[in-house]
């Protein structure tokens, strides 16, 4: 018996849902390998990327609240993404304090890699379980995002 099926046999709601916890960070942890080795970028960067292909260019607040992170955290992340030429920064015409980031076309020809290797990887992990299995996780998991919302 494994250490994960150890924790889920004749467990509470408590030991499902830190199985779940666990099984969650490895998909997370596989999808981000996938993502590093296919394209340099982590799940954390790509989102900031995924983010500015979706809305165009954000001034960084509006970005870091798009992403529910702290400025700060965001700041940081676009300042590497600029290093290696995915984002742009511009000053505000109007207050140049404020910082416009968007997408370089560089930038979305490496969202493009990223988002195919987790895509593979999701397929991957996800093909594993078969149609029953899919549909019941999936209502589980909205299940969940319903009890989340309460």
């Amino acid at each position: 018996m494994s250490e994960h099926e150890a924790i889920t046999v004749g467990g509470g709601p408590e030991q499902v849902g830190l199985s779940f916890l666990t099984a969650a960070y490895g998909v997370r942890e596989e999808v981000d390998r996938s993502m590093l080795s296919a394209a340099g970028l982590s799940l954390s960067r790509t989102k900031v990327l995924q983010v500015l292909a979706a809305r165009g260019a954000l001034h960084q607040a509006q970005l870091a609240d798009a992403l529910g992170q702290a400025p700060r955290s965001v700041t940081q992340m676009v300042a590497g993404l600029e290093r290696i030429g995915l984002v742009a920064r511009a000053e505000d015409a109007d207050d140049r304090r404020r910082k416009t980031v968007s997408l370089t076309d560089q930038g979305r020809t490496t969202l493009a890699a990223a988002e195919q290797a987790g895509t593979h990887t999701l397929r991957r992990l996800f093909g594993s379980l078969d149609s029953q299995q899919l549909t019941s996780l999936r209502a589980l998991l909205a299940h969940l995002d319903a009890a989340l919302e309460r």
